[in-house]
């Protein structure tokens, strides 16, 4: 399940995110970095993801 979230971090940063922690901080960290910056909302939407265990 983590590859189908990076493939979608990578299409879209902020989806990813949310699809792995919600709506929480990491989230509109992400939103903000993403507007600022393309790769940087990818690099973090990764990062979110590889590091935070999966609740589902």
């Amino acid at each position: 399940m983590d590859l189908i979230r990076i493939i979608v971090a990578i299409i879209l940063p902020p989806l990813g995110v949310f699809l792995q922690v919600g709506l929480g901080k990491q989230f509109w960290i992400n939103i903000l970095l993403t507007i600022l910056g393309y790769i940087p909302g990818i690099v973090h939407a990764v990062w979110v993801i590889a590091r935070t265990p999966s609740h589902a």
